[in-house]
């Protein structure tokens, strides 16, 4: 039984099919295709002596596709389906309308939406879903080579069945939450759609936070690996690896020069863009060589022989990156402990930060940035040196990965002290300072929100900061404008805050 909405190398899977001796039952626009491409096929209003009605409302929808999928191996279920002129059908390969792509689209109306929920087609999947000891269901396209395999080695494995069956009841479970979803935006009174979230088991991992704590690793995806990606390397990764790739990834991705992001404990402490990844790693390693000590690191390029080797020997628990090449791979095998994660792109999904609270949760769109149409002011008697402008947008960008009170301190493009996560701003200030050390002479200063009071500038001046930039919006931003005049450093005021509690 063929019933199809994507097409997707459905042709080469149905000949396989047919050249192993399989009869081809198909719905209407599917057996259209079948028989174009010239194989046999059986349309269903044919097999079961009812005509598609209702505009193609009602298809497949018959006791004769039913029963024919229900029916257990029995004498008893083979004699009445034969006594009613039907026959067992075996495989079902069938995918839905998409209705999740309907309703994404900014001008689709509710008839439009409600004519793309699929009936015809989540009955199907639930029914070979159900009778899997029998019957197999290929409901996405990306099986139908494995699937073709298996019957041209003989037969289907239980295994096999039971794996499929399992998409099956998730595909229809995700299917029907999406469209719960949109129509309790559509039909309640505040327009808010519910919230259901299904994810997969990945792993168990050898304990949490702390090893009194159990944890499971979740995929939104059925069979995902860790953040999406495949681990090529190294023992399985722990909780707080996962926590800490994940802060390091965001990081990397959110810049478009080859960068470098070092994480420890949930936070950054180095992050550097260069025209070679080697020389990023170098600069984000210069930012705090101690806090980098048995921390992860992700990249938003290929890592490859020179950044391998430019970690010197350096204990580093994990790296992300979007690939490994041959010469990277060969310099980190030594690392036996050093796990190696394989991104497959460059997309942080999904596009919304979800956090639980006691009873509830938190929903809010990913931070991605300045909105668009922000402007930034310079409000200072000075303006920023064009040097200062480039050092100005790198740390504000890194700021917006780091724990608030967030301040980065930053020479070109690098990190040369961060301070993050402390009750107050100017303590933060203080921290980013020592760690820069001699660094900080020169730099440029990023903080994620308004300075409540002038002293994180005064104590910026007197490290020898020359450029900072920050939200504003303080009723004390006077104060800290005028000790940034008095100093003649240069100050920008963005408009927007990027706290990351």
């Amino acid at each position: 039984m063929l019933s199809v909405h994507d097409k997707t190398d459905l042709l080469p899977f149905a000949a396989g099919l047919q050249r192993l001796g399989w009869t081809l039952i198909a719905s209407g626009g599917t057996a259209k295709l079948l028989r174009e491409a010239g194989l046999p096929v059986t349309e269903v209003a044919a097999y079961t002596g009812s005509p598609e009605i209702l505009g193609g409302r009602v298809k497949t929808l018959h006791p004769a596709i039913h029963g024919g999928l229900l029916a257990r191996g029995t004498e008893a279920d083979h004699a009445e389906l034969t006594a009613l002129g039907w026959d067992y059908i075996d495989l079902v390969a069938v995918n839905l309308y998409p209705f999740e792509a309907t309703i994404a689209q900014p001008d689709a109306t509710l008839d439009q939406a409600i004519e793309d929920i699929d009936i015809g087609g989540v009955t199907l999947i639930r029914a070979a879903a159900k009778n899997h000891d029998r019957v197999t269901l290929v409901c996405d396209p990306a099986d139908y080579v494995a699937v073709l395999a298996e019957l041209e080695a003989g037969e289907i494995a239980p295994a096999t069945r039971r794996r499929l069956a399992l998409k099956g009841f998730a595909a229809t479970a995700h299917y029907d939450t999406a469209i719960s979803s949109y129509l309790a935006g559509q039909f309640s009174a505040g327009g808010e759609r519910a919230l259901t979230v299904t994810a997969y088991p990945v792993q168990r991992l050898r304990y949490g936070e702390n090893p009194h704590q159990s944890a499971t690793l979740y995929s939104y995806e059925p069979g995902g690996g860790p953040l999406g990606g495949t681990v090529l390397q190294g023992k399985e990764l722990s909780y707080n690896n996962l926590l800490d790739l994940d802060a390091a990834w965001k990081c990397a991705v959110s810049f478009e020069r080859p960068t470098i992001c070092i994480v420890k404990h949930l936070s950054p402490c180095g992050v550097a863009s260069a025209d070679a990844l080697a020389h990023a790693f170098t600069a984000a390693f210069a930012s705090d060589t101690r806090s980098a000590f048995g921390g992860v690191i992700a990249s938003n390029r290929p890592f490859d022989g020179d950044t391998a080797k430019a970690l010197g020997d350096v204990f580093i628990e994990c790296i992300a990156a979007p690939g490994f090449t041959a010469e990277a791979r060969a310099a980190l095998a030594g690392r036996k402990n050093c796990r190696l994660v394989a991104m497959p792109d460059l997309v942080v999904t999904p596009a919304y930060d979800l956090r639980s609270i006691t009873r509830g949760l938190l929903r809010q769109d990913v931070d991605a940035g300045d909105p668009p149409g922000t402007e930034w002011s310079v409000v200072s008697e000075r303006q920023p040196t064009e040097a200062e402008w480039a050092a100005l947008r790198f740390a504000w960008r890194a700021c917006q990965h780091v724990k608030s009170n967030a301040i980065v301190l930053v020479q070109g493009e690098a990190t040369v002290g961060i301070g993050g996560g402390q009750p107050n701003r100017v303590d933060c200030v203080r921290m980013a300072v020592e760690r820069a050390g001699a660094h900080a002479a020169g730099s440029v200063m990023a903080s994620d929100a308004f300075f409540p009071f002038p002293d994180s500038v005064t104590t910026a001046v007197a490290a020898g900061i020359t450029a900072i930039v920050h939200p504003g919006g303080s009723v004390r931003d006077s104060e800290s404008l005028a000790a940034a005049n008095a100093a003649g450093v240069a100050l920008v005021v963005t408009g927007v805050r990027h706290f990351r509690h």
